[in-house]
């Protein structure tokens, strides 16, 4: 038989059969060339182009390629053999088919439709798939369930803070279990968070540890995330809302599967902490009954848990387990919010862009020269050229100036978009107008400030203008990070933008609010005998009671007797008083200001009272508080 490599194999014949002997034109030796064959003859199977494999026709004849063709060539019919063909040594194989094609052909059309998901933008934001919650997150959750159902029932101050450590804990646990590196900016918004949650512990009023507590959640959120562009800062800020829906999927399989090949190590545990918990209620019990001081001990440490508010309790516990989850998960899985991305502005020409800046610059120049021209001409001449009073000329100064800054805010941003980008020289362009922009802005925060603080000293402090005021103030510190983002680049103010706020939000409520407008309106009473509006300050909270307290009487009592029944009607636990509520019961302590009510009417108008000579300040946001 023949060895040339470009034949394929051939199976033996039977001796007898018919065409045993080679055919002509075949050598046996090796690197014969083979004589040409006739149209419509069969070629021997090359080894540089290999043979279609054909189906058997059931006619006998070897598939083309299988070797050499009987002698006598095409169309010359072939003598049959009586012999028995020699037995294959199995089935042919099925043709191979490559990879590829098996791909191909598995993609079979759907009849009924597409059925294909396109996936949500939250999943293309959240590429990451966390494993199976760790059991330390797991625990810290169940801490935090455990702790929100028992202590926030009575009123928010130390123990919100308490809370949220547990909390805290379940996400570093989840984000340890990721790899998860601790990045700087990470740290600020963590810290910064658990630091707002410090003003419910210190300041009894709640428009500041509202304004605390909402920060706090946005600084949490963004720690979470870690964001740091425009739209990634807001929407990192509430993005923990998002992950509420699959952090209960993720925190119950996480439950399952430890249940299901725990071997009893769960059961070990829950029975004994019930055994834990039946033997302190016991012995605590008897020892309560036993001593009269260990039960007034016991009984200020125990939250008070009664059967009437079960709901509501188990309401926030639920709330504490699902906002833990959510952050774990959040920890584990963050949204990279920064990949939606704004596109930006088409860039303007020189002339175009530069123009309506230029002249609100101007503009700009011109009001400041005329703030200048009152400051050295005093406000009586403006007062009697405008025919303004005093108040009008200073409180609607203050609000015009305060929409003045806000609006160029909004300028700056929307030139900043569409501001031409050449090259060096249009960068130079830029910087200039908006510094310029921004330095007279400046000039113009520093003007509504001072209205308000002439306003102030002639009419006292509110809630109302020392939120304004406040407000004010931040704008001026946002114009001054954006200079500096024109110097030093503006890769970090987004970020900064949003420090500076979770910061402005911290030290309004370290400074007490409340207890500086008494202060104030209280030292501007000794001062210069003005008369004080003790309507007014009577509806202040707890932190007010040290300044109010210096108040001669009957003022004095008229002004605590409100805040004082408040305190005694109210029977809240240690971890849900303030630290300002525990000075002030400390300060009024057993006295009665009730005796004096009889004379504290007229007191709110008038002499003795307010001297805002029918200024409308009735409208206060912050009144309910």
């Amino acid at each position: 038989m023949s060895d040339h490599t470009s034949e394929s194999p051939r199976p033996e014949r039977a001796p007898g059969a018919s065409g045993a002997a080679e055919p002509s034109g075949v050598s046996g030796a090796s690197g014969v060339s083979e004589p040409a064959t006739t149209p419509g003859e069969a070629r021997p199977v090359s080894a540089e182009r290999p043979a279609k494999a054909r189906p058997d026709d059931g006619s006998g004849a070897p598939p083309a390629g299988a070797g050499p063709q009987e002698p006598g060539g095409p169309g010359v019919p072939q003598p049959r053999s009586t012999a028995p063909q020699p037995s294959t040594p199995g089935p042919p194989e099925p043709p191979r088919v490559p990879a590829y094609a098996q791909q191909v052909r598995s993609a079979q059309p759907n009849p009924w439709g597409q059925t294909k998901q396109t996936p949500s933008e939250i999943s293309r934001l959240r590429p990451v798939t966390p494993a199976a919650i760790p059991g330390a997150t797991l625990w810290a959750v169940l801490a935090t369930g455990l702790l929100s159902a028992l202590l926030l029932g009575e009123g928010i101050g130390l123990n919100l803070l308490v809370v949220a450590l547990p909390a805290a804990l379940a996400a570093y646990f989840a984000a340890r279990a990721t790899a998860r590196r601790l990045r700087p900016w990470t740290a600020v918004w963590a810290v910064g968070g658990l630091a707002l949650l410090v003003v419910p512990a210190l300041r009894d009023a709640g428009w500041p540890s509202f304004l605390a507590i909402v920060s706090a959640f946005a600084l949490g959120s963004l720690a979470l995330h870690g964001s740091r562009s425009w739209l990634g800062i807001f929407l990192g800020s509430l993005g923990l809302l998002t992950s509420v829906a699959e952090a209960l999927g993720w925190g119950a399989r996480g439950v399952r599967d430890r249940m299901s090949g725990s071997r009893g190590r769960w059961g070990v545990a829950f029975r004994s902490t019930v055994v834990a918990v039946v033997l302190l209620v016991v012995f605590g019990a008897l020892f309560a009954s036993a001593d009269a001081a260990f039960a007034d001990v016991l009984g200020s440490l125990i939250p008070d848990v009664s059967v009437g508010d079960g709901p509501w309790r188990f309401f926030l516990g639920a709330l504490g387990l699902v906002g833990a989850l959510a952050a774990a998960y959040t920890a584990a899985a963050p949204v990279r919010w920064d990949g939606l991305t704004v596109r930006p502005g088409k860039a303007r020409g020189r002339l175009e862009w530069a123009l309506p800046l230029v002249v609100l610059n101007l503009l700009f120049a011109a009001f400041l020269a005329i703030q200048l021209t009152v400051l050295l001409g005093g406000y009586d001449k403006v007062m009697a050229e405008t025919d303004l009073s005093y108040s009008e000329y200073a409180r609607e100064g203050f609000w015009q100036l305060l929409w003045a800054t806000l609006l160029t805010l909004l300028v700056i941003a929307l030139a900043l978009r569409w501001a031409p980008r050449g090259g060096a020289r249009d960068r130079t362009l830029v910087r200039g107008v908006l510094g310029t922009l921004c330095l007279l802005t400046l000039v113009v925060v520093a003007s509504a400030l001072r209205r308000m603080d002439l306003y102030v000293d002639a009419y006292g402090l509110t809630r109302l203008r020392i939120s304004v005021a406040a407000v004010e103030l931040w704008l001026g510190v946002v114009l001054v990070l954006i200079m500096a983002a024109g110097v030093f680049g503006a890769k970090l103010l987004p970020r900064a933008v949003a420090a500076s706020a979770a910061v402005g939000v911290l030290a309004f409520g370290l400074i007490s609010p409340d207890g500086l407008i008494a202060e104030q309106n209280v030292e501007r009473y000794h001062r210069s005998d003005h008369s004080i509006d003790i309507e007014y300050l009577s509806g202040l909270s707890a932190d007010a009671v040290p300044a109010l307290d210096t108040l001669p009487e009957p003022l004095r009592s008229c002004a605590l007797e409100k805040i004082q029944r408040t305190l005694r009607d109210s029977d809240e636990p240690w971890y849900a008083t303030s630290w300002g509520e525990a000075r002030a019961r400390d300060i009024l302590g057993d006295r009665d200001p009730a005796f004096s009510a009889r004379d504290c009417r007229g007191l709110g108008a008038g002499e003795n009272g307010s001297e805002r000579e029918g200024v409308d300040d009735s409208y206060d946001p912050y009144d309910p508080y």
